[in-house]
């Protein structure tokens, strides 16, 4: 059995990281109320411009736009939003289980990294890392996804890539999150059946339509998916914080257990050496 000095010692430690989960604990229930709040505005925003842009393509027919093909590059940018910070129990490795795990090639891919975590575990592994945009995960903001949406496409005009994909949490609420990995480029139109559709008429030509809401789609679910992460990534870190506390009160109701046992073991061997001492004198 461990001393009583090593059990206090040991109850000392687990005390202060037990404040230390329930600080971060609030924390993050508080940037999860106001990421939550955001999160519940934006995507149905994203819900309606993919099915909106998927409709329309799917009432269209013999459409050639850049958009539209798979260029001739057999590269494929993943655009991964993981966190800058750990301590949220799986988050950030089902992100990236989504590249590790499936069906792309590592050398095929070229990661638009969102957040240190992902990037790291990513590099680590050989993956090429094609940009670093880790600092927009702190406040994500429209013109973040701009700026990103705008580099890849540009990549993907100028045939350097042939495939844009979107690596990220989807929120559904407090407790339940969903990795997902979505494509954005080429736009995968659906075959429905031909029967009762409306053919979809473009004002001004078709080309012109798409060069300008084309861009609009990936940017919106790009700034769609980083909503989404900050509020998914505050929840994970929620739960993550509050299994500790829990976890670090049940050991030291444990500790404390043993520590009465051992002082109480203590007292009875004293108490014996001094009665078998009082018996020898007598």
């Amino acid at each position: 059995m461990a001393s009583m000095r090593d059990i206090q010692r040991r109850k000392t430690s687990i005390q202060s990281t037990g404040q230390i989960t329930k600080a971060m604990k609030l924390v993050s229930t508080v940037k999860l109320q106001k990421a939550k709040t955001k999160a519940e505005h934006t995507k149905p925003y994203s819900d309606a411009m993919y099915a909106t842009i998927s409709e329309m393509l799917s009432r269209s027919s013999n459409i050639d736009h850049p958009y539209l093909k798979k260029g001739s590059s057999n590269k494929k940018a993943v655009i991964v939003i993981t966190s800058n910070r750990g301590l949220a129990g799986g988050y950030n490795t089902n992100i990236t289980k989504l590249l590790t795990n499936g069906a792309i090639p590592k050398e095929q891919l070229q990661v638009y990294a969102i957040g240190r975590k992902g990037k790291d575990i990513l590099a680590r592994r050989g993956y090429e890392i094609a940009a670093d945009y880790s600092d927009v995960i702190n406040e994500p903001i429209y013109q973040d996804a701009r700026e990103i949406g705008k580099k890849v496409l540009d990549a993907f005009t100028k045939n350097e890539i042939g495939e844009i994909y979107l690596a990220y949490t989807s929120f559904k609420n407090t407790v339940s999150h969903e990795p997902k990995l979505i494509k954005l480029l080429p736009i995968e139109i659906e075959k429905k059946e031909q029967e009762r559709q409306i053919p979809m008429n473009y004002e001004p030509e078709e080309e012109e339509v798409l060069d300008a809401i084309i861009p609009k789609y990936v940017c919106s679910l790009i700034y769609g998916g980083l909503i989404e992460a900050v509020a998914s990534e505050n929840g994970a870190r929620m739960q993550a914080m509050d299994s500790a506390t829990s976890n670090a009160e049940e050991m030291l109701a444990d500790l404390s257990l043993k520590y009465n046992r051992a002082r109480q073991s203590s007292i009875t061997q004293e108490l014996t050496e001094i009665i078998a001492g009082a018996e020898a004198i007598n």
